[in-house]
């Protein structure tokens, strides 16, 4: 082990079991509230032959979710089994009233819902009216559990094990205790199968990778490595991911927003219809449509943040124009990045009214600051701390801009900067430590997310040369004071960074790539900041 290996893990506090987690160490799924209940309504489903319709969401977490539950419930023997998904645009988020009627004509006597359900108890409620039954399984904060549902499975009801798991994750664990009953209390180890979609969805959610989701994605993505599912094997084709050579950052970034793409873009069914297909001619086409999808997302995006004129006076950047609604959340996060400020991308739909997104960060909570100025303003606006939806009449638009802007001032936050700024785990005397050993170790870190960052080092050099690509990318080869070099990358840099130049001395925090051209493997870094020394 290289000593700078060993230096990360004491900061971390890490261990040989962190490395090498042990899936027998997952906890029993019917230690979460509602999963026994839920395991006796759908035997009960399943021996009178009752069609079960899975209600998910239109995200990665949802998708993988659905075809997660929809591969558990026909291996414990549910012959009739349908998925139904929100449409962004004409439905919204989670399970709604005009669901009701679709599920109601397919004939439907249970409904289980994954990634959503939590805060459904008048729809619940409705179906319960018109005998259908409600399972919710779902990860999101709970205002009142659906007291009309037969079963809720949340971790957020108040049980002690499952905070940090995503929608799949719960959904897995129903999976779990669904194979335990057919087998005789354990499972038979078919289970794991499904762990490629737990990987996905996971990693894709952001949600912090310790405890049991360290043993979900690490074996996930094993799974994933060697998955069955030809859906997914084009799936990564179409991203250009070498599945045999999977991390986090290709799941998260590659693979990830092409099946978000669309739900933003189209529809949903289209990234399910991949998953679920069993033809890989079928899945070729899907996987290149939202491939294309993908392109139009990141092309709308780019599109979009180029005309965006912000005022520098503002401390919550107010950005309204005539931008797809599926890319909304993702314009204010590159708000955020560029502008290092809370940040609301705002478009106009058809009928006039405007609908937005919102996205924040540090000591400013949108899910406040709603409360504050959205009375009176808003149609309808909610979310949590970080992100949040918005609708509004169009002439409402200046208040709501004032409104917010002032209430930010009020609060007096001071250096919410910091909270965007990367910690280092090692600061660096010279490079002669930034070896092919160490990268293998650091790779036994993965995979990589909130909870467990991929390890950034910090070094100050010398800028021994310097190249802009595309105008957009910036290469630079630092140099130590020992004169070792390495090649650094920044993918669509800063015009400040873009502004340094050679021979200057700078300050530069970085992680860790390795670069494979024509049978010849290098170590790089990533650039994630830097810094004139002057």
């Amino acid at each position: 082990m290289t000593d700078l290996f060993k230096q990360l893990l004491r900061q971390r506090g890490l261990d040989k079991d962190f490395l090498h987690p042990d899936y027998e160490m997952l906890f029993d799924p019917y230690k979460l509230s509602g999963i026994r209940q839920a395991v006796v309504r759908i035997k009960a489903a399943c021996d009178s032959n009752e069609k079960i319709v899975i209600y998910g969401d239109y995200d990665a977490d949802g998708v993988t979710a659905s075809t997660l539950m929809r591969d558990a419930l026909k291996g414990y023997g549910c012959e009739k089994v349908e998925i139904m998904l929100p449409n962004r645009f004409l439905d919204g988020y989670g399970l709604n009233m005009p669901a009701v009627d679709k599920i109601v004509k397919r004939g439907a006597k249970l409904v289980i819902t994954v990634d959503c359900g939590s805060g459904s108890e008048e729809v619940i409620a409705e179906l319960k009216k018109r005998n259908v039954d409600t399972i919710v399984t779902d990860h999101h904060e709970i205002p009142d559990i659906p007291k009309s549902a037969v079963a809720v499975v949340n971790p957020k009801q108040g049980d002690k094990l499952g905070q940090r798991m995503a929608g799949v994750g719960v959904a897995f664990m129903l999976a779990r205790a669904l194979n335990m009953d057919k087998n005789g209390g354990k499972c038979d180890g078919q289970e794991k199968w499904m762990l490629d979609l737990v990987a996905i969805g996971t990693i894709c959610d952001s949600m912090e990778l310790r405890d049991e989701n360290r043993i979900l994605t690490y074996y996930g993505m094993k799974v994933l490595s060697k998955t069955r599912r030809p859906g997914i094997k084009e799936l990564a084709r179409a991203a250009s991911v070498d599945l045999q050579k999977l991390n986090t950052h290709a799941i998260g970034f590659q693979l990830g927003p092409r099946i978000n793409a669309a739900g933003r873009m189209k529809s949903a069914d289209l990234a399910l219809e991949l998953i679920l297909s069993t033809s890989r001619t079928k899945a070729f086409s899907l996987a290149n449509e939202l491939d294309g999808l993908n392109s139009e997302r990141r092309k709308a995006q780019e599109d979009a943040i180029n005309e965006i004129e912000v005022d520098a006076n503002d401390v919550v950047i107010i950005a309204c124009g005539k931008w797809h609604e599926g890319i909304l959340g993702i314009i204010a996060g590159r708000l955020v990045e560029i502008y290092k400020k809370p940040a609301f991308a705002i478009t106009e739909l058809s009928d006039g009214r405007l609908k937005g997104s919102g996205r924040s960060f540090g000591e400013f909570s949108l899910a406040e600051a709603l409360q504050h100025c959205g009375r009176g303003v808003l149609l309808s606006g909610g979310g949590h701390a970080g992100a949040c939806g918005i609708t509004l009449e169009k002439e409402k638009l200046e208040d709501f801009r004032v409104g917010m802007n002032k209430y930010y001032r009020s609060l007096k936050l001071k250096n919410q900067e910091r909270f965007l700024k990367n910690e280092s785990d090692l600061k660096l005397n010279d490079l002669s430590g930034i070896t092919e050993e160490l990268y293998a170790e650091i790779c036994l870190l993965e995979p990589f997310g909130d909870g467990n960052t991929e390890p950034i080092f910090e070094i100050d050099g010398l800028v021994y040369d310097k190249r802009i690509l595309k105008d957009k990318h910036l290469a630079l080869i630092v140099r130590d004071d020992t004169n070792k070099d390495i090649k650094m990358m920044a993918f669509y840099a800063s015009e400040d960074w873009k502004m340094i130049e050679k021979n200057e001395r700078i300050r530069v925090q970085f992680s860790l790539t390795k670069n494979e051209w024509h049978g010849k493997a290098s170590i790089e870094g990533n650039i994630l900041s830097l810094e004139r020394l002057g």
